[in-house]
């Protein structure tokens, strides 16, 4: 018998960093549940870095194991890069989350799960042959089986639902607890709770009982004796919000489109992990945006291609897929010379793939994937927060050079979500240009301005400028349909030409570290914040060991050449089988050791100071 002298005295423990994993059936709510708790800790003012892990089948069966969907998040004191390696917290809702999940939780780590989900018939779902509660196979760490389910509900008692109903707030109770767990306020979800569900009050006092009830639990159960305090990181000041890299793109072109005081217009058929940019597009109807769904890929960038033309600022989205469909569109906007930009979310492939997985292995592709000679710039992004100012690049250059842009994120920079400062107008750039205008003599639609080659941009129905427009090679200046040899040569000259000037007209590739030395790690796109968090660590232990990100994939930075020979060595790590390592053999003459990993799944910081050590030790390619 304990006395209430002997009983555990509560204590707070203060963490620079914290990493957690909800993981539960798709129909859980567990995307829900990560993203109330980030917007929490981005309320308190912790620096924030999340993974949403989404399962492929839109309705797999209950308790599988391909239906299991999970969310991971790190917050922090400090500056971070990731949503972590490994997960400090594991909360699963069920067998099948823990059998998917259990394997990457640190040694020692809590593991919370739904004591009441461990039914016979989900072990079996989950291929478990005996209880992994009861067997000892969880005994590195530290589990608390909490009857979720059951005092969820009972926090629903007296209230019109059935238990099915009842049932999916329990994402809630979790979510409730885990806020007590964390000293965190449930404000900011109580109110989010009233906002969504006000117009249904049963549904709304569901979840705040739910969430109540959870954080209740924390403060009555003995079951925990330690909470924990992870305080606000020190950000630059300004206003703030959390984002994903969806939602930042979106926004970017936005405001690229009243920056160049034209319309938007966004062509595209949904497809996974794009599809939240044309549902995020599609809600700005008041500041003029054009959202058009269109029956197939091949629709959707023709509309955009009409649409530039007809003097908008016109995008197109998809995935690899849809680039696939979209190439003979994609060079028909190189041979016109018309401004596009076409918006690549890259996800595992190839065919199908998989579809909510990441992978960066269409850097090929939108280089080189269509027919003749039809180079294009391509820009990407390294984080969530940077697709809105890479939004605005891409759309700069399509208009200032008069050419198709690939704008190339991934599923991870899409999904995952961190605090972004909200930038000034006073600060961004202006990225208007002019319509053409009719002057003296005949009308040239393919002049070239000397600094760009860009060609004018004639908009139809402006009294002479009319000109001939579409897939057959054009005269030099005047745009007549030309079969001459030398002239097709000369313009594929002019078209590769204007693209390689780019090199001019954006920033030199930037360092992180010193200016040479033993290693240089080079990435692109989502590989950002594993590499900059691996290059702090090998600093810190002395390393001589710097990176560099490259934004402009096609054409690089003006001094890649010059900051690629300053190092020992080059190591590139890629989510794909060493396609930025190639283009960089080929241009720049550099032996440079590649390190792939092609899982669907992001790299953890360690994987990379591992191969960082074993190059460092003369290891090379494998």
């Amino acid at each position: 018998m304990t006395t209430l002298s002997e009983a555990p005295q509560h204590r707070t423990q203060e963490l620079d960093r914290v990493t957690i994993r909800f993981a539960g059936d798709s129909g859980d709510g567990m995307q829900l549940t990560g993203t109330q708790f980030t917007r929490t800790a981005a309320v308190f003012g912790n620096d924030i870095s999340t993974f949403p892990d989404y399962p492929a089948e839109i309705r797999a069966p209950a308790g599988s194991l391909p239906g299991v969907s999970g969310f991971q998040l790190s917050f922090s004191a400090s500056d971070i890069h990731t949503p972590g390696d490994q997960p400090d917290v594991l909360v699963a809702m069920n067998p099948a989350a823990l059998k998917t999940n259990v394997g990457e939780l640190i040694p020692g780590g809590a593991l919370i799960v739904n004591s009441d989900a461990f039914t016979q018939q989900n072990l079996n779902k989950a291929a478990y042959t005996s209880n992994p509660l009861t067997d000892g196979s969880l005994k590195q760490y530290n589990v608390f089986e909490v009857p979720i389910s059951t005092l969820n509900a009972r926090s629903a008692e007296g209230l019109e639902m059935t238990s099915r109903q009842v049932d999916l707030t329990k994402n809630f109770f979790a979510l409730g607890l885990m806020f007590w767990l964390y000293e965190r306020s449930m404000d900011p979800t109580l109110a989010w709770i009233q906002s969504k569900f006000g117009a249904r009050p049963v549904i709304a006092e569901a979840n705040t009982r739910a969430l109540k009830a959870g954080y209740a639990y924390g403060e009555t159960t003995e079951m925990f004796h330690t909470t924990y305090r992870v305080p606000r990181a020190k950000l630059p000041p300004g206003l703030y919000r959390n984002i994903t890299g969806n939602e930042a793109t979106g926004l970017g072109f936005l405001t690229a489109s009243k920056l160049a005081k034209r319309t938007l217009f966004y062509g595209s058929y949904p497809i996974t992990p794009a599809s939240d940019i044309l549902h995020q597009l599609s809600a700005y109807k008041h500041f003029g945006v054009r959202a058009f769904q269109a029956e197939d890929e091949i629709a959707a960038i023709g509309a955009a291609i009409g649409a530039s033309y007809g003097g908008a600022l016109a995008l197109t989205g998809t995935s690899g897929p849809g680039v696939t469909l979209k190439s003979e569109a994609m060079g028909l906007a190189v041979m016109t010379e018309l401004p596009l930009v076409v918006i690549d979310v890259q996800r595992a492939g190839p065919s199908t793939g998989m579809p909510t997985k990441v992978e960066q292995a269409d850097l090929l592709q939108v280089l080189y994937g269509r027919n003749g000679e039809s180079p294009l710039p391509v820009v990407a992004p390294a984080t969530p927060g940077e697709c809105f100012t890479m939004a605005i690049e891409a759309s700069r250059l399509a208009l200032k050079y008069m050419t198709p842009v690939v704008y190339l994120s991934d599923a991870f920079v899409a999904n995952g979500a961190e605090p972004w400062q909200v930038p000034s107008l006073d600060d961004l750039p202006d990225i208007g240009v002019a319509n053409a205008e009719r002057g003296e003599g005949i009308f040239r639609p393919y002049a070239r301005d000397p600094e760009t080659l860009a060609r004018p941009w004639a908009v139809p129905g402006t009294p002479g400028l009319e000109h001939r427009i579409g897939g057959l090679e054009k005269a030099d200046g005047l745009g007549n349909v030309s079969y001459d040899p030398e002239n097709h040569h000369r313009m594929t000259l002019l078209r590769a030409q204007k693209v390689a000037g780019i090199a001019k007209d954006i920033a030199p590739l930037d360092v992180f570290g010193p200016d040479s030395g033993d290693l240089l790690i080079v990435g692109w796109g989502s590989t950002y914040g594993a590499i900059r968090s691996a290059v702090e660590r090998l600093q810190a232990a002395g390393r001589s060991v710097a990176h560099a990100h490259l934004r402009h994939l096609n054409p690089f930075p003006a001094n890649t050449g010059d900051v690629l020979r300053s190092y020992d060595r080059v190591l590139i790590p890629e989510i794909n089988l060493g396609q930025l390592a190639m283009l960089l053999r080929a241009a720049f003459l550099v032996d440079a050791i590649s390190y792939n990993r092609v899982r669907g799944k992001p790299f953890r910081i360690q994987e990379i100071v591992d191969e960082a050590e074993r190059v460092l030790a003369g290891g090379s390619n494998a």
